[in-house]
């Protein structure tokens, strides 16, 4: 029994560093949508427009397109096991892409171990790459990291990451693909 209270006490502690579970929603007119039906915001302001991705695909698109862990993850705002991503220790130079539209996300330049289980990265190639829009589910206030071509979800962005910018982008594996630098 006293195992059962360590594993659970050791679970709900790595939920705030990147998991999720109950997440924002995105209606069918682009409204997100956090668990409370509140309208999420984004850069701390709220978003009365709609949100505008320049690739949009209906469910079914996208269900024929990814993986169910793909899509668990880009389209469900999931979020893979601690430890499980391909991209955890991943050490290649190159670009992290986002698995659903192929949009540059990260240089594998800033990239770090962050130690939390999945990968991390200090800033994104560009502002536009990547939108920010705060998250207030599972009781906290978190900023979650969408990529900026299809809005599929990646993970969320922390204030506890080295310099040069402070920040730690923790990302989903699953939601990303590689570009081998040659």
């Amino acid at each position: 029994m006293k195992m059962f209270y360590v594993y659970t006490l050791l679970v709900l502690l790595s939920l705030p560093a990147c998991g999720q579970q109950d997440q924002p929603t995105t209606e069918a007119d682009g409204t997100m949508l956090t668990s409370a039906g509140v309208e999420a915001t984004q850069n701390g302001n709220t978003n009365k427009s709609k949100q505008s991705y320049e690739i949009t695909k209906t469910d079914a698109e996208w269900k024929r397109q990814l993986t169910p862990e793909q899509y668990y993850v880009l389209r469900q705002k999931g979020t893979e096991p601690a430890f499980s991503g391909k991209y955890n220790d991943h050490k290649e130079k190159g670009v992290y892409t986002c698995a659903a539209c192929g949009n540059e996300l990260f240089a594998s330049d800033t990239k770090f171990d962050s130690g939390t289980g999945w990968p991390s990265y200090f800033k994104p190639i560009s502002s536009k790459q990547v939108r920010e829009l705060t998250d207030r589910s599972m009781g906290m206030v978190r900023t979650e990291v969408v990529c900026g071509r299809c809005g599929g979800h990646l993970g969320h962005v922390f204030d506890d990451g080295p310099k040069p910018t402070g920040l730690r982008y923790c990302l989903n594996s699953v939601a990303l693909g590689f570009k081998k630098r040659e």
